[in-house]
């Protein structure tokens, strides 16, 4: 099985950081492209952040650039979201993604909510 799990997120006000971490089951370099997709209340599930396993370098959402970061630790398959300077916008059901064989795996989703 493919197992794809992220956690750290959490209640902050507007103007601070959360780090969300996913967790896989399979080492990331056996996967086609991992990232990170965000779903707000009454809307459709959008893309935040996505790093093909091939490239170095991260595709971000224009909404979030500049304040979050994408970033890997392949060694222990783990993958990282660090989002400073989090807005109301923000607040949303995050959901860690990939894409495995051909095949799209989810996370259950963390929720981040944002005060202003």
């Amino acid at each position: 099985q493919v197992q794809v799990v992220e956690s750290g997120g959490g209640l902050v006000q507007a103007g601070e950081s959360l780090r969300l971490s996913c967790a896989t089951s399979i080492s990331i370099a056996n996967t086609n492209v991992m990232g990170w997709y965000r779903q707000a209340p009454g809307k459709q599930r959008n893309f935040v952040a996505v790093q093909f396993t091939n490239h170095s370098t991260t595709n971000y959402a224009d909404s979030v650039k500049g304040r979050f970061t994408n970033f890997r630790d392949t060694t222990k398959n783990m993958v990282y979201l660090q989002m400073n300077n989090l807005q109301p916008e923000d607040t949303a059901v995050y959901y860690c993604y990939t894409n495995f064989n051909g095949r799209d795996y989810w996370g259950q989703g963390t929720q981040v909510t944002v005060s202003s």
